[in-house]
């Protein structure tokens, strides 16, 4: 995929991870983005746009902080695991950006509850 806010930084190809676009920064420091990650960020740029750069300055932190990251889409409360992975990268999603700022999403993409 090409994402505009990650063009000024070098793309890398991960063949074991191939749905997931990994970065890297000026530092050297790694990150992949995952699809779903992806699709919660445009959703978030439509409906709050004056918060996107809080997000991406707080994305860009938690890479530097942490070196190596996975940006998944999927929720450890769910116990959903992610699509990319990879020893040594910790896992951040969308929801965990937005907490961090105090910027609270609830997630209405999960399954229904019905039948259960």
């Amino acid at each position: 995929m090409k994402y505009q806010e990650f063009e000024h930084l070098k793309k890398l190809e991960d063949k074991e991870n191939p749905l997931s676009d990994l970065y890297e920064d000026e530092e050297g420091n790694t990150f992949y983005i995952e699809p779903i990650f992806y699709s919660y960020f445009t959703n978030f740029k439509t409906f709050y746009p004056e918060k996107v750069n809080d997000v991406l300055d707080e994305l860009f932190r938690v890479v530097k902080v942490n070196k190596k990251v996975i940006f998944t889409g999927m929720d450890e409360e769910y116990e959903d695991e992610p699509v990319t992975k990879k020893e040594g990268y910790i896992i951040y999603t969308f929801f965990d950006l937005t907490d961090k700022l105090k910027i609270f999403l609830e997630n209405k993409s999960r399954g229904s509850d019905y039948g259960d």
